[in-house]
């Protein structure tokens, strides 16, 4: 146990350097939005370049992985989508965003850092697969759906076209494409440029997890417990369970691999959740939720980490 608190403690002890700045006002408020977009346009872009660029394309073209990654989200989105429709009573549009909630991981900024204590460099390589199906699929998805249960009741297909076309101008997916490119053409970068990218790529997990601690201030906490608590645990249990599945199916995934999926899966929901809730009139549920997962990820993640090294679910972990 004191194992997996050695990993998990620098993780939340930097959310907590970044929620104790804001809160006694040594770091502004407003800064927070300047690092946020220094690690999703800078950092996290150039991360994600470096783990796919420097490995062949058979590595990156690792279907398997792609594909179990992909079922896990898409049976804990179904699974929010049934709870939220048939159980609450909830319209397509708030249901869509309870769905959310419990399919998109805060890879970046929760999971990656995990990822990379636990299992090292290969973390990199399960932040960019996971991206590529969160960035492209999951998340236009999500989006679809929320637009075409709204006011408008737009059809789907439209909405997540116009998802997807949208995504072009998406520093990740940029980035991921180039990688793509000097992925299969085996294209290396100058010495000193590629020392840029490993610095850059290395502020990400700190920067981020600062930046997670500081928008924790002043989230509200208000009523709807019984949403907020059924999203988080579809987040933090149903998500990574769901995956592992996945990765049962449509393996065989290198273990190392497939611990990081189980890994990034098993963070709490993506820190724009309460930006997307926001369109629909969700934003207070939203950020309150993204604060109980939060928190309540400190104790489900060491639990995840614990079931990797203790072989109960993927033995191969260092």
């Amino acid at each position: 146990m004191l194992e997996i608190l050695s990993i998990t403690a620098p993780i939340f002890i930097l959310i907590a350097v970044g929620y104790v700045a804001v809160r006694v006002q040594f770091f502004p408020r407003a800064g927070l939005a300047a690092l946020g977009a220094f690690v999703v346009r800078i950092a996290l872009p150039v991360l994600v370049f470096k783990s796919i660029s420097r490995r062949t394309f058979a590595e990156v073209m690792n279907f398997p992985y792609l594909g179990a990654y992909l079922f896990g989200s898409l049976v804990v989105l179904g699974i929010g989508l049934c709870w939220a429709r048939l159980v609450r009573g909830k319209g397509m549009e708030q249901a869509s965003l309870l769905g959310m909630g419990m399919c998109c991981a805060n890879s970046a900024y929760v999971g990656y850092p995990v990822a990379a204590q636990v299992i090292g460099p290969t973390a990199s390589m399960a932040l960019a697969l996971s991206m590529i199906v969160e960035n492209m699929l999951i998340l236009p998805i999500c989006l679809a759906l929320a637009e075409s249960g709204g006011a408008r009741h737009e059809p789907f297909l439209r909405v997540f076209g116009r998802a997807v076309f949208g995504l072009r101008k998406n520093a990740l997916v940029i980035a991921i494409f180039a990688a793509f490119v000097f992925s299969l053409f085996s294209i290396g970068l100058p010495a000193p440029v590629d020392r840029v990218v490993d610095l850059l790529a290395g502020a990400s997990a700190p920067v981020a997890l600062i930046f997670i601690g500081g928008t924790l201030v002043g989230l509200p906490l208000r009523n709807a417990l019984v949403d907020m608590g059924a999203v988080s645990f579809g987040k933090l249990v149903l998500h990574p369970l769901a995956v592992l599945g996945g990765l049962w199916l449509f393996g065989p995934v290198d273990p190392v691999l497939a611990a990081g999926a189980v890994l990034l899966a098993s963070a709490p929901m993506l820190s724009i959740y309460p930006i997307f809730g926001q369109k629909h009139g969700e934003e207070g549920f939203c950020a309150a939720t993204l604060m109980v997962a939060t928190l309540s990820s400190f104790v489900t993640v060491a639990g995840v980490i614990w079931l990797l090294h203790s072989g109960g679910l993927i033995a191969a972990v260092p």
